[in-house]
Parts: C-alpha cells; structure tokens; sequence
C-alpha cells in the first residue's frame, strides 16, 4: 500500500501522515500569496490598479468562503483519498491557469477557481486527521497541518523572487512562470497523495458524537447570540489578516522601497512569525487551564494578549526604519495567527461535535466576507489618494473590535443549549 500502508501502521506513521497533509496546505498557502508577491511583474503586462486588486482579491475570497462553508458535500460523497485528490488537482490547475491570463478577467477567472479549490482544502484535512487520529491526539495532529500555513507563506517570497529573478523562458514572461512553478508542485502532490494514501484499517479513528446525533441546522446556530458574536468576531479579525497577507507585498514595495532582492531576503519574516504564533496562542490557553483557570478565562486571556499585538500596525507608515518595519508587521503577523487559533478553538468550547462542522463552515464564511470587505475599502482608499495611513489604522482596530464583542456576546464561554432556544 505504499507510505500510507506500510508506515501507517503505527504512531510514527500517523504523524507522517499529518506532515503530508501539512505539505498540501503549506502549498495552499503558497498559491494564494503567488498574485501579492508577483503584481508588480504583472502589472507590466496587465495593467492592474487598486480596485481591481481588491476585486481580484474578493473573487477568491468569495469562492473560498463559500466552498469552506459547503466543501464537506464532495468528500463525504467520495471519501477523502478521491476527495483531496480532486480538490488539489482542482487549485493546482486553477494556479497554473494564471499564467495564461491575457487579462483582468482572465485572472479573476483564475481567482474564482482558485478559491474554490483551495476552500476545500481545510475540510479535505480535518477529515483525514479525523480518520487517522483518535480524539485525545487531534488537536496536537491539526496544529502540525495548521504550521503548514506559515511554511507555505514563509517559502512564498524568496521562492517566487527567485523564479522572477531568472527571466523569462520559452518567450513567456517571468511572472507567468511563478504560477506554472507553484501549480506544477500541487500537481506532483495530488500524485503522491493518491499512490500513498488509504483509510487506516487499523481503526484509529473513532466514531464522532456527531454521527450518533441528529443534525443541528445552520438556523438554530445563528439564533444564538454567542454563534453570531464568533462569527461577528472573525469577520472582523480576518478583515485585517486577509488585508495583510494579500497587501502587505504591495505596501512595501510601494511604500518602503522594498526591490525584489529585500524581499527575498526579509520579506518571508512576519510569516515566519505567524507559525510561531499559531503554536503559542494554544499553548498559553491550555497551560492557563492546566493552572487552574477556567475556559472561559483561558480563552480571553489569550485572545486578549493577542488582539494586544495588532494596534502597533498604526505605526508603519510613520517609520521610516525597514527593519522596524518588518518588526511592526512580524507583531502583528504573530499575533493574528495566535488569536486565529484560539478564534477556531472557542467554537469546540461552545457546541458539541454534531454542529461544529457548521459553525466552523460559518466562521470560515464570516472571515472571508470581512476579508472582501476590507479590501475594497482598500482599493478605493487607495485609488482615492487617502494613502495606506487610514486603511493601516482601520486595519489595527479591528482585533480588538472582535475581541470587545467577543466579551460583550459571551460573557461566559461554555457549552450552548441549542435545543431551539434564540438569545438576543
């Protein structure tokens, strides 16, 4: 049976399995940073101004947040070997196909498939680890595929400076390579996903609580106030993230000064920082539960240091320093993924397993559609000659909006009663 069959037979096989899938979204990752890192070698060829970044930024995320929300139907209909297969084959086509865009909508074309590939790919992972791992070794198991993220945002820059750097081949380009290169890679992923892997016989997944329950419908989770108020708070928060991580290239080039070689050499750092913060985030919450706090403590109490990281954003455009810059951004980078982890945890702490497919679908929507939001305000901000200032000082806000609303909405986070019952 290959790697899944033979190495999966035990623990050290299990966490192999884990690092693939961690590979996938390092990729995914990867492909969605190829557009940031490589528009001013677009631009040469396709003239591309502020608003029509943000609205190529919005056709991604519009088809991400949708298939985040619904990208369970096709796995469950065909099981997660055929599934992630098709949903990688799917993005990394859709990556690719940005290199033979002659146009702005022929790359929002591209966008739009590209999120509707990769949208599936977090539901795709959450799902194997579940049929691979048991309760108690999960969520160790999703942290390792969420530093997936930060590798893939973290190899982003120097890789496609690289590819950029080499000029053109075969008459095309060099920026139409960079989406080739990166398209290329998912594609020989999809290959070694498909001749590795298999469900384990072995019976390491247990049956979820979810399967023994009825279904708890997406209408009885929004009549809840604390439901809507992680969903307000996501919206909020990845309003900035997203902003960040599809603009921050443009900023500093634009800017700061940044060339091609700076930002190979720093411009991977506040990515970096954000894989350390994914780890830290969880790790403080639960080392403040196993001191004795509450849940509920635990929880604000990290979310709080975290959105704490973000308002230091106002400060960039007045610093003059590249270095003080990218310590600025690597704050903020490391404290978004810290509160993104634990923004992700709360749900578990507030419905049992029967709803937290959905309400992870939900969250998911949520920030995306904050993410559409805050970048067309982006574009007309920009385009309007306003200048990053007040996008960036909007931008440093809003962790700590979302945190205000989280304590405001759940004053107490603990297990909801969703038998029916709306609150205010």
């Amino acid at each position: 049976m290959g790697f899944a069959g033979e190495a999966g037979k035990g623990p050290q096989g299990r966490w192999l399995i884990a690092a693939m899938i961690a590979a996938a979204i390092a990729i995914s990752y990867l492909d969605r940073q190829t557009l940031p890192w490589a528009i001013k070698f677009i631009e040469a060829d396709i003239p591309i101004g502020n608003q029509t970044k943000a609205f190529l930024d919005s056709a991604f995320l519009a088809t991400y947040g949708l298939m985040y929300l619904g990208g369970g139907w096709l796995l469950d209909r065909i099981g997660t070997r055929r599934g992630f297969l098709v949903i990688m084959t799917f993005w990394s086509l859709a990556c690719a196909s940005h290199g033979l865009a002659g146009g702005v909508l022929a790359l929002a074309l591209s966008r739009l498939l590209l999120g509707v590939g990769e949208g599936g790919g977090f539901p795709a992972a959450t799902r194997a680890i579940a049929e691979w791992f048991r309760p108690q070794d999960r969520a160790a198991a999703m942290g390792l595929v969420n530093a997936g993220t930060a590798v893939g945002a973290v190899v982003a820059p120097p890789l496609i400076a690289l590819i950029l750097a080499q000029g053109g081949w075969l008459g095309l380009a060099s920026w139409r390579w960079v989406f080739f290169v990166t398209g290329g890679l998912g594609l020989l992923w999809a290959l070694w996903w498909f001749a590795t892997y298999h469900v384990p016989a072995d019976g390491a997944a247990e049956p979820t609580a979810g399967q023994a329950n009825p279904k708890i419908a997406i209408g009885t989770l929004l009549a809840r106030r604390e439901v809507r108020a992680i969903v307000g708070a996501k919206f909020l928060s990845d309003g900035a993230w997203y902003f960040y991580l599809f603009w921050l290239p443009k900023y500093l080039f634009e800017a700061h000064g940044f060339d091609l070689k700076l930002a190979a050499t720093i411009g991977w750092i506040p990515y970096a920082a954000s894989g350390v913060g994914s780890l830290c985030g969880g790790w403080l919450s639960s080392a403040l539960l196993r001191g004795g706090r509450s849940v509920n403590a635990a929880r604000k109490i990290a979310l709080g240091l975290s959105a704490a990281c973000m308002p230091w954003v106002m400060l960039a455009p007045a610093t003059g320093s590249v270095a003080a810059v990218i310590a600025i951004f690597s704050l903020a980078f490391f404290g978004q993924q810290s509160w993104s982890t634990l923004v992700m945890t709360v749900p578990t702490d507030m419905v049992p397993r029967a709803a937290l497919g959905r309400l992870a679908g939900l969250v998911g929507l949520g920030g995306a559609m904050g993410g559409i939001l805050m970048g067309q305000a982006a574009g007309w901000a920009l385009d309007a000659g306003l200048g990053y200032t007040p996008v960036l000082v909007v931008a440093a806000s809003l962790h700590v909006l979302a945190f205000a609303l989280i304590c405001w909405k759940i004053p107490v986070i603990s297990q909801l009663d969703l038998s029916g019952k709306a609150s205010a």
